[in-house]
């Protein structure tokens, strides 16, 4: 039987370029080259990763995270989607007409959160900003400055209690089109 590889965005959360949480993208693929994932790249020093592997996206998730502690002590949530996965992401966007896509942002979760949480958080007024939360992932349309935005990724993981991640609209296309699923 041939075997089978799945291309995967893995995306890291919280990286830092100094401190506790730094992953220098270098030994990051030398780590995960020398570990069985195929065609390892990267894409800026924020946690971006597209690998090839036969595992499941929840073995990625857990691989990594314990070889990231491993080799390089940085201790992240690790998030993975397929291409065509966030290929649907983009495709589902709710702010992609009469929106300036440069202030949009994709909120990758862990899980889905509890329909109770998100129906709590929701009924909150951001004001000019917009939040849609779509089973796995949530657009946030953040208009100002996102630094002073009453949404962040932290907000969103501490008010619906799962861990998430978020790119924003150039980089979720520069990932997909790395992952060979297309734009």
């Amino acid at each position: 039987m041939a075997d089978t590889h799945n291309t995967f965005v893995v995306l890291l959360r919280g990286v830092m370029p100094t401190g506790k949480n730094k992953v220098p993208m270098a030994k990051l693929r030398e780590v995960l080259s020398d570990t069985g994932f195929k065609n390892v790249t990267t894409y800026i020093q924020s946690g971006n990763v597209v690998v090839d592997t036969p595992l499941s996206a929840k073995e990625v998730e857990f691989q990594i995270h314990g070889l990231i502690k491993q080799h390089i002590g940085a201790d992240l949530k690790v998030i993975a989607r397929t291409g065509q996965q966030l290929q649907q992401v983009l495709a589902e966007n709710p702010f992609s007409n009469g929106h300036d896509k440069s202030r949009v942002f994709f909120v990758l979760f862990a899980e889905s959160p509890s329909q109770q949480k998100t129906g709590e958080l929701m009924a909150n007024d951001f004001g000019d900003e917009k939040l849609v939360i779509a089973g796995s992932t949530a657009y946030m349309y953040i208009p100002g400055n996102a630094a002073r935005s009453k949404l962040s990724n932290t907000m969103l993981e501490k008010k619906l209690g799962v861990a998430a991640t978020t790119r924003n609209f150039n980089t979720m296309s520069k990932l997909l089109e790395m992952s060979g699923a297309g734009v």
